[in-house]
């Protein structure tokens, strides 16, 4: 289960002091974790003003709020949770055109939408869950919440791969309560955020893909996989539009239903765009056979994030 760095248990400490001076408005503090430039100073600047206190507020950090599973998490197969996830480098990105951005990151690996909601797998000091951490931490700072990315509910469906083939079963199941529950995440962190921030969501990329690799079998899984990957970001896409937050077409740039165009791939060969991009950009083509994107693929993702982002900057 990730821990809290060092870093940040200091921040959180400087939260429970500033909680005992101004009460319950600065309790939601200890509902996030924060990463990124924030110091104690800036966390104890971070709490809401008093009226009147115009000229502190001038030098309050502007937050970015990052929710998700592993993705969001930057875990990597031979280092776990990492700094290079796609929210780490869009924070880099977002922060040149606003050096008091602060990054609040609380994407948990493994996270499921019924686990976001419902917590169980990651801690956050005195929230129960991720959804309940991020709606704390943005109803204490209206006003000062810029940004708020998501991506949730691969950890759904991706059980449903078995060594015969999809669980197609297990898959609509997987894909019905993300139906169900992603709305209920995207309305609860409209409700705390109000109309400040920038909302975005990503639908996903189909790491299946990589089983064109194996032979005709393989290849036969891999095309299935597309039909469910269309209805699972089908699904996704509906809940993120439905509730008011914009759409990061990651499997659109991906290409994930393009088998025809082809790509070579240097140490494998030509395949189709859409398995060549998951060689290139996961981990699923190399010895790991693992899902998560690599470095150079978590800034593709934080790249379809940004281009959204900017239309609105």
């Amino acid at each position: 289960m990730p821990r809290p760095t060092k870093g940040v248990r200091l921040v959180l400490s400087s939260f429970r002091i500033t909680r005992a001076l101004v009460g319950a408005a600065a309790a939601a503090l200890a509902a996030a974790a924060l990463t990124g430039a924030a110091s104690p100073g800036a966390a104890a600047a971070a709490t809401p003003a008093a009226h009147g206190a115009q000229p502190a507020r001038q030098h309050a950090p502007d937050y970015y709020v990052s929710l998700g599973d592993s993705l969001a998490a930057g875990y990597q197969p031979n280092a776990g949770n990492t700094d290079e996830s796609y929210t780490d480098q869009l924070y880099a990105k977002l922060k040149k055109h606003d050096p008091k951005l602060v990054h609040i990151k609380l994407g948990c690996s493994g996270e499921t939408t019924q686990t976001m909601i419902n917590g169980g797998i990651c801690s956050y000091p005195g929230a129960t869950s991720q959804l309940n951490a991020a709606v704390a931490f943005l109803k204490a700072h209206r006003g000062q919440v810029r940004y708020v990315t998501l991506d949730i509910g691969a950890n759904n469906v991706d059980g449903c791969a078995t060594a015969t083939g999809l669980d197609m079963t297990c898959a609509a199941q997987g894909i019905a309560t993300v139906g169900t529950e992603l709305p209920q995440i995207t309305e609860a962190v409209r409700r705390a955020g109000g109309w400040g921030p920038q909302y975005v969501g990503m639908n996903y990329y189909d790491p299946f893909l990589a089983a064109w690799l194996t032979g005709a079998a393989g290849q036969q899984l891999a095309k299935e996989s597309v039909t469910l990957s269309t209805s699972f970001n089908g699904t996704i896409q509906t809940a993120l539009r439905a509730t008011g937050f914009r759409l990061a077409d990651v499997s659109r740039t991906f290409a994930t239903d393009d088998f025809t165009r082809q790509v070579a791939v240097p140490g494998i060969g030509t395949l189709p765009e859409n398995v060549a991009h998951v060689c290139e950009w996961t981990w699923e083509c190399t010895p790991y056979h693992n899902i998560h994107a690599n470095t150079l693929g978590y800034g593709v993702i934080a790249g379809v994030f940004e281009r959204v982002l900017e239309h609105r900057r």
